[in-house]
């Protein structure tokens, strides 16, 4: 089984010694018919990332939505 969350990001933070961002994303909950439906099954929280691969942190847009698929690795 899996689970199919819709998540905004929030946040990118370049850390002080620019050697990666942080990205920091949240479930959306407003701004579409999909958004509220989303909303009404997701699991509450925050998903926070490292990364120090800048083509990585380039796919994180401030404001933008995504998709997350949790399943299972076993």
């Amino acid at each position: 089984m899996s689970v199919r969350a819709k998540f905004v990001c929030n946040w990118k933070i370049t850390d002080d010694k620019g050697n990666g961002q942080q990205i920091i994303l949240s479930p959306v909950y407003s701004g579409s018919e999909e958004n509220e439906r989303f909303f009404a099954a997701t699991p509450g929280g925050n998903i926070q990332l490292f990364t120090t691969n800048p083509k990585a942190a380039e796919e994180f847009i401030q404001g933008k939505e995504y998709y997350v698929d949790f399943t299972s690795a076993s």
